[in-house]
């Protein structure tokens, strides 16, 4: 990095860690991720004469540590788990895609956006993997992307709480007992397991690059960590600061991502997300219902596992509540998995045939 690089870098760098006080201390969901993409975005468009920079070494950090945190959520108990409700996960998976796709399909049509770039905005996944996803394939506007994936956030972290807490669900079953609760980390707790983890999760990423696997920089720790996980030698959980610098590391690479003023239709596509939120929300409960059909829990612990959110989000608000922690985990962590190890070379497939029907369809000149 060069020193104008380095100088445009800093004072970036500053404007996200502001950015990330500032919503904490206002109390806001996401503070580390959400309060630099917002801050970064407004003085990049506000400060004409200055060029924002944000070091691709410092992104990819931060994906390597939080490919690392949720692979070891993946314990035995969690394999267990998803052995023994593997078909209903699968179709309920597979379910929630078909109705993100569909309510893709119907923004597509309204807004007049390509349809690719709707279906990966709409796509259940966390906004810092989906991002990265998009990136690969072509023709996709990472604008409208990050601005449907931001919007359902924001809805998943106000209205899930908000659905939870009403007489909806009720208070019954709050009682459940946690299969899993992490005790709170510690700076002393991560020596010295941690260089283990940190070499392995660097070298999965190093590797799962050069193979050209989707999303490598996220999966590759992720998948080198459930490994060494299930192998008997844990990883500790990183500190809150560790975790809050991941968000902010990934928060701000996007906020320049971000290109308002590209973005057509700004209103419509605003009504759009929300009722694409709206929409997926919706079917997220009717897919929770149809699984306590199945298995003996709680309505609770049911949606918080199919709801589009993050499983990190998930996960918190399923503490406390109350709900079964580790089933929540299994069906955030297999929908996690099954959209970075499936639907990538699924989507590609799709968008390579249909430009290939268009090419065979568009008469020669």
């Amino acid at each position: 990095m060069n020193s104008n690089r380095f100088a445009s870098f800093s004072i970036t760098l500053l404007i996200a860690i502001v950015g990330g006080l500032v919503f904490q201390w206002l109390h806001l969901p996401i503070p580390w991720l959400l309060g630099p993409m917002l801050f970064v975005l407004i003085v990049s468009k506000l400060w004409k004469s200055f060029r924002p920079y944000w070091s691709g070494v410092v992104r990819s950090t931060g994906m390597i540590m939080i490919g690392y945190t949720i692979g070891l959520s993946f314990t035995m108990a969690a394999l267990q788990q998803i052995g023994q409700q593997l078909p209903l996960m699968i179709l309920l998976t597979a379910m929630t895609l078909l109705c993100a796709a569909g309510i893709a399909f119907l923004v597509s049509k309204l807004s007049g956006t390509s349809f690719p770039t709707v279906l990966m905005g709409s796509i259940p996944g966390g906004l810092s993997q989906m991002i990265p996803l998009a990136q690969e394939i072509k023709g996709v506007d990472l604008t409208v992307v990050t601005f449907l994936q931001v919007s359902r956030l924001l809805m998943i972290i106000f209205f899930v709480p908000m659905l939870v807490f009403s007489p909806l669900f009720g208070m019954e079953g709050m009682g459940q007992h946690l299969i899993a609760q992490k005790a709170a980390a510690s700076w002393d707790g991560l020596f010295p397991n941690i260089f283990v983890f940190a070499i392995a999760c660097t070298a999965g990423a190093y590797v799962g690059k050069k193979i050209h696997f989707p999303s490598a920089i996220f999966l590759g720790p992720m998948i080198v960590t459930i490994l060494i996980n299930l192998s008997g030698f844990h990883g500790p959980a990183l500190p809150s600061v560790l975790l809050n610098a991941c968000q902010l590391m990934i928060g701000g690479y996007i906020g320049l991502l971000l290109k308002p003023e590209k973005l057509k239709n700004k209103l419509l596509m605003a009504i759009l997300a929300v009722l694409s939120g709206v929409l997926l929300i919706g079917c997220s409960m009717g897919l929770s219902f149809l699984l306590t059909q199945f298995h003996e829990i709680s309505f609770m612990t049911a949606f918080l596992g199919l709801s589009p959110g993050g499983m990190d989000q998930m996960g918190i608000i399923a503490a406390e509540v109350h709900a079964d922690l580790s089933v929540v985990i299994c069906y955030q962590l297999f929908r996690t998995l099954f959209i970075f190890l499936v639907v990538p070379s699924l989507i590609k497939a799709i968008f390579r045939s249909r430009m290939q029907r268009k090419e065979v369809e568009t008469p020669s000149g």
